[in-house]
């Protein structure tokens, strides 16, 4: 079976067992906007032997418009008339459907894909309880019939349908939550459309947009990346100049708390722990919703939660982790109502590049890079199959006498080791001077001291070309890492 789908082999590979499999089954599949969750689905059961029903849930659309809609699908895919004179509930409905379902053979798969379902499941729309019902009554007793059911409020697919105390408890038998594509994806995509950019430049298109495949459809073979920013974020007409409000929108019913939230977090620069954070909000108060925006945000793919690894517990803090998000409220809010005034703005991105802001700013966006890069990393340094726990640390220095450290990435490692890294985003091969040779052996000193862990600390560079090798890094350098390890599968 050949697909046109790029990358998400471990998503093919499960629906692929899925399909092959005469048991019903019950999928539940998440992830942010336009990340290619309805993609995914469409494409690959258009590649196998099935009927296939589809209908898309109307955000804000009322019970009636919902299922005059469905009914219509109803009619093109089996051949009904009912959308002449629709059903007036989600049961009746489903019901129908049901009995669509009956009349085809027994050997026959039926894929029933439900998109978008929050807005299917609207306010008193009873679509889950009829999807509930149906499902335990009939179609889980159906030889070769598979449930798909998708949405990109990730919080609201967790909390209704994945951890449902309901009716739905425990039915699913398999989950997806979809990522956006990882550096090898993009790179394999990129190629599939036709984008032949190296990797630096490819990092460099990553930094700003992300692994989001719909970002990455609107690259234009014919620019570079400097010049495709500039035309997508920095035009009144590129389709990422409005696209944070709308994403922001699409995804919580409560979004300006969520947006002051992720501002707060994106403005500190080494994340910022749960207490700092809740004293700076104004929309939200102390208490289950804010710890529930803080999921939200999280299982949506925008930030992430660390744990630090101290000495005392110090608690969990939160970085920004989504590429796309970091660029806007860096680079693109700040002007951006200058550029709504603005008659030309055709070379704006390709001037701020050359800016020492923006070097700095990539340092911070490579970091984020190499978080959600973890087992590239690992699999670079040949511990891919030890256990590992990845965590972080800092230490406020206490007096005049000590020294303070941040320490963004650990990897603990179960056969004794622990991979103290530090990611540097240049242009060149990175040289560690005199000065930063210091203060990484203060690092690796006071960690070392204040923990007291009985394990051996590797210093490990992650940098996009490599170390020049000196004395230092002769003396401080057990391992490193480089933008071709990222890349990897």
């Amino acid at each position: 079976m050949k697909l046109e789908i790029t990358g998400r082999k471990k998503e093919i590979k499960l629906l692929q067992r899925l399909y092959e499999r005469d048991d019903p089954d019950f999928l539940a599949l998440y992830g942010r906007r336009r990340v290619g969750k309805t993609y995914l689905i469409r494409n690959f059961f258009k590649g196998v032997p099935c009927t296939y029903f589809e209908i898309t849930g109307l955000k804000d659309g009322s019970l009636k418009e919902q299922i005059q809609l469905f009914t219509e699908k109803l009619d093109k895919i089996f051949l009904t008339h009912h959308s002449k004179n629709p059903p007036k509930s989600w049961l009746k409905a489903l019901h129908l459907l049901t009995e669509c379902i009956e009349k085809r053979h027994k050997k026959e798969k039926i894929i029933l894909f439900f998109d978008e379902l929050p807005w299917l499941s609207g306010n008193k729309s009873g679509f889950l309880r009829a999807l509930d019902y149906y499902w335990n009554t009939n179609w889980s007793s159906r030889k070769k019939l598979k449930l798909v059911v998708c949405g990109s409020a990730a919080s609201w697919m967790i909390n209704k349908l994945i951890r449902a105390k309901g009716g739905l408890h425990n039915r699913l038998t398999a989950i997806i939550p979809l990522s956006p594509f990882t550096l090898f994806e993009t790179e394999e995509y990129l190629k599939k459309h036709g984008v032949q950019l190296n990797r630096r430049l490819i990092l460099d298109l990553y930094m700003v947009i992300g692994g989001i495949p719909h970002y990455l459809n609107n690259v234009r073979k014919n620019l570079s990346p400097s010049q495709n920013i500039n035309q997508m974020c920095f035009t009144k007409d590129g389709m990422l100049f409005e696209e944070f409000h709308t994403l922001f929108a699409s995804l919580f019913d409560d979004s300006p708390a969520h947006i002051e939230l992720i501002r707060i977090i994106a403005g500190s620069r080494n994340g910022i722990d749960k207490i700092e954070l809740l004293k700076k909000t104004k929309h939200t108060s102390s208490g289950g919703r804010f710890t529930a925006r803080l999921n939200e945000l999280e299982e949506a793919g925008f930030i992430a939660s660390f744990t630090p690894q101290s000495h005392k517990k110090k608690g969990t803090f939160y970085r920004v982790i989504d590429e796309f998000t970091l660029f806007y409220l860096n680079w693109m809010e700040p002007v951006s109502n200058q550029l709504r005034l603005s008659l030309n703005s055709s070379n704006y991105w390709e001037s701020r590049m050359q800016l020492p802001r923006w070097k700095i700013w990539s340092g911070y966006a490579f970091e984020a890079i190499c978080y959600k890069h973890v087992e590239q990393i690992k699999k670079a340094l040949g511990i891919h199959a030890i256990a590992s726990e990845i965590s972080s640390w800092k230490y406020v220095a206490q007096n005049e006498n000590e020294v303070g450290v941040q320490i963004d990435l650990l990897i603990n490692r179960a056969d004794g080791i622990i991979n103290l890294c530090e990611m540097k985003y240049c242009e060149g091969a990175f040289t560690i001077t005199k000065n930063i040779a210091e203060n990484l052996e203060k690092k690796q000193f006071v960690y070392k001291t204040i923990m007291n862990i009985p394990k051996t600390v590797f210093i490990t560079m992650v940098t996009p070309y490599g170390i020049c090798e000196n004395e230092h890094s002769k003396r401080l350098i057990s391992d490193q890492v480089k933008l071709d390890d990222l890349f990897k599968e």
